[in-house]
């Protein structure tokens, strides 16, 4: 991982734990002023990258726990199942109700209470004795892991403009280490002292970054945007119809999550099966190699940054495309899966980023709101690929999720092909650096 030469100062970690004053944080609209941007140090990026990838980590550490959080409760496979769901439709309530206020209200007010809520989420998950309780509790941890959303947009916020794309790069970069590490960190956890440690864990670790959030977020005031509540939601359809790139790129997003899920939900299946006979620890491994992948994608925010943006989504987009050889060969290798794992990680990843950074340019003073609209896509898309690789494994094997997850990237290149001309251009141009002195 690079890290530019002119970025800001590294901060210390009273840096960190040190309020800043509301004169700092302050702002007209949504925009915050240059005071505030020299802010956002490395040190505090960081705090924002490992708190956006610890929220989104609670609502993926149940993936590949399903089966002994069953045997736990005595739920059947089917009940079992609505875990999942559950947390889904959760988060993807939380997109619409949740991630929206960030352009109404104080953002740090809004993360400090969405993280201090889900420490009480996340210990009665840990805690819960009926299926009832669990779901419940499964849908509360997904509504506030919208959370991480709200932090990539309010480090957009504070960035500069000529570093807005590599900022939210360093932050999703938490994000998707999150996603992939979920699957490791609740493996080994549970393989020592079982599931509900993994919640309670992570309610004591939520609990220290709210802490550190709290000491480390600039105060704001009131965001003036002159919308009630349910006007602000009614203007997530107003953003899609009235900005293009936010309707490709939300497109492309939807396409390339039911792309990764399609690779990952039914994984398990032929892991667990022979000849492997992986154990939940070994499975959850598989997320160390789209990690490495993820950190080499951290670039991606710099290369919009600079007007490279569709170059950039053409060739991540055809490297996932191109991933699905090598995780083909699974019957082969297990090697040429890790493979696999590592490039369309890091197509993901860098495509991801691109489609932030390119959306934020648009409308500053919606940043929220732009996120809020972008991530239903990816929960449509994720919710899709999910539901859909499960039963073509059942009916297809491993072969037909391959073939499936194939002529999914291959329809997303088409559809960025096809939208070039239509991009605006303020979404492509590079960005004066030069005004950054």
């Amino acid at each position: 991982m690079t890290i530019d030469q002119d970025a800001p100062p590294v901060g210390s970690a009273k840096d960190i734990l040190r309020p800043h004053s509301s004169r700092e944080g302050s702002f007209e609209g949504a925009e915050y002023s240059g005071e505030a941007n020299s802010q956002l140090t490395r040190a505090t990026i960081f705090l924002f990258a490992v708190a956006s990838g610890l929220a989104v980590a609670n609502a993926y550490f149940a993936h590949p726990l399903l089966d002994v959080m069953a045997d736990d409760l005595k739920l059947s496979r089917t009940v079992a199942g609505l875990i999942v769901g559950a947390t889904q439709l959760g988060y993807g309530l939380g997109l619409i109700l949740l991630v929206p206020l960030g352009d109404l209200v104080d953002r740090r007010k809004l993360i400090i209470v969405q993280s201090l809520l889900s420490v009480a989420a996340l210990l009665c998950v840990g805690f819960s004795s009926s299926a009832a309780m669990l779901l419940a509790s499964m849908a509360a941890v997904g509504f506030l892991a919208v959370v991480t959303q709200a932090l990539v947009a309010y480090a957009a916020s504070l960035a500069h403009p000529a570093k807005r794309g590599h900022t939210v790069g360093m932050v999703t970069s938490g994000i998707v280490l999150g996603i992939l590490l979920a699957r490791s960190a609740a493996g080994t956890l549970t393989d020592l002292s079982g599931w509900r440690t993994v919640y309670i864990v992570s309610a004591v670790l939520t609990t220290v970054i709210a802490l550190l959030l709290w000491r480390a977020l600039p105060r704001q005031e009131k965001p003036r945007s002159g919308l009630s509540y349910v006007g602000l939601i009614g203007s997530l359809g107003t953003l899609l119809i009235e900005e293009p790139v936010l309707r490709i790129r939300a497109v492309i997003a939807m396409l390339i999550f039911a792309n990764i899920t399609t690779l990952l939900a039914p994984l398990v299946l032929p892991l667990t099966a022979p000849p492997y006979f992986l154990s939940h620890t070994e499975v959850g491994l598989f997320g160390l190699a789209g990690a490495a992948g993820a950190l080499g994608a951290i670039r991606a925010g710099r290369w919009a940054d600079r007007g490279h943006g569709q170059r950039t989504t053409g060739i991540a987009l055809a490297l996932m495309l191109a991933a699905w050889l090598p995780i083909s060969m699974l019957d082969r290798s297990i090697y040429w899966l890790i493979f696999g794992v590592l490039v369309i990680d890091f197509g993901l990843q860098a495509t991801h980023v691109t489609n932030q950074g390119m959306i934020y340019r648009v409308r500053p003073d919606a940043q929220n709101r732009l996120t809020a609209a972008y991530m239903v896509f990816y929960s449509i898309g994720s919710a899709v690929g999910s539901s859909t690789s499960t039963i073509i494994y059942a009916h297809a094997g491993w072969t037909g999720v391959c073939i499936s997850g194939a002529v999914i990237s291959l329809v997303t290149l088409l559809f960025w092909a096809l939208t070039l001309r239509a991009t605006p251009e303020v979404a492509t141009q590079s960005v004066d650096r030069r005004s950054m002195a």
